[in-house]
Order: structure tokens, then sequence, then C-alpha cells
């Protein structure tokens, strides 16, 4: 009886041993092998309702990049006018998220949405004027950037903290003066 259960444990190591080199060499196969090729790219217009096409996005994502930059920037404006407090942790989470929205609006403007009214406000003169449309984007994140430093040192409404967010203010105010549809 002895002899029969050391060869029924020497079966069962050697299962083991077995089992785990499999799974070890299972696991290199599948490390090693090659990656999947990557999705082609979305056309510009899809067909048959498959989804929104690339116009579509692009509108979108800028109309719900600046409707959220104006909703988080209103509370900043009344804290710089003093018409409202300052609260350190909410001007923090609203200056945050202009700073990340800001990067947004850049790539939501490829030529194919230069549609006109009633898609967009947005005034052929973006596409017209390339660079300086551009630029100003550049100079809001920037302004956005700055926002975000100044009330990390700041903390509170000071006069750095205003003028910054006069600055982003005005930032908003000269584009749309340019390039929005009134």
């Amino acid at each position: 009886m002895r002899q029969s259960l050391t060869g029924l444990r020497a079966i069962a190591a050697t299962g083991a041993a077995l089992a785990l080199s499999a799974g070890i060499i299972l696991s290199a196969n599948a490390q090693s092998a090659a990656p999947a090729p990557a999705p082609a790219p979305a056309p510009a217009a899809r067909a048959g309702g498959a989804g929104p096409s690339l116009t579509k996005q692009a509108i979108e994502t800028r109309k719900a990049a600046y409707a959220l930059i104006g909703n988080y920037f209103r509370q900043l404006g009344a804290v710089a006018k003093g018409t409202a407090p300052y609260d350190e942790a909410d001007a923090t989470k609203r200056i945050a998220r202009i700073a990340f929205l800001s990067s947004l609006p850049g790539e939501a403007f490829p030529d194919v949405s230069n549609v006109g009214e009633p898609d967009t406000k947005a005034k052929a003169d973006v596409w017209t004027n390339r660079a300086d449309f551009d630029k100003r984007l550049k100079d809001f994140q920037a302004h956005a950037a700055a926002l975000v430093q100044v009330n990390a040192t700041e903390k509170g409404a000071t006069d750095g903290f205003k003028a910054a967010v006069v600055a982003l203010g005005e930032d908003c105010k000269g584009c749309h003066d340019t390039y929005k549809v009134k």
C-alpha cells in the first residue's frame, strides 16, 4: 500500500509539473505573439446610419466643450466681479476642468465641419484664418494654465486671481466676437 501511495504522489507531481510547464509555455507564446492590427480609421461620413459622421462628431464635441467651459467659468467670473464668494475647493475644481476642456476644441474644427448654420455657429473665418484661430486657442489654453497656477499659489480672490480670470474671459470674448455667428 505504501508503494502505491508513493507512485500516486509521483504521478500527481508529474501531472502538476506538466500543467505548470504548459501554462508557462502558453503564457510565453501569448506574450510574443504579433499584436493585432489597428482598426481602420473612421471614414469622414458613414453610410447606413452606422453612427454620426465626423462632421457631426466635431460639432457636438465643440458645442459640449464650450458649454461646459461656460458653465464652469460663470462662477469664477462672479468671484472676480465680487458678486460671489471665493471657495477654494470649488474654484480649484472649476479651474482644473476648464484647463482640461481647453484642450478639446483644437481638434474639433476639422475642415469637414465648416458647414455653417443651422448646424454650427462657427463662421467660415475659422477655416480661412486658421493661423489666427489656432493662436487664439493656444492663448486660451495658456491663460487657463496660468489661472491654475495663480489659484494654486495665491488661494483667494486676489488681484492676480481676478486678472487671470479676466484674461481668460477676454480670450472667450475675442474669439466669439471674431469667429462665432451672433
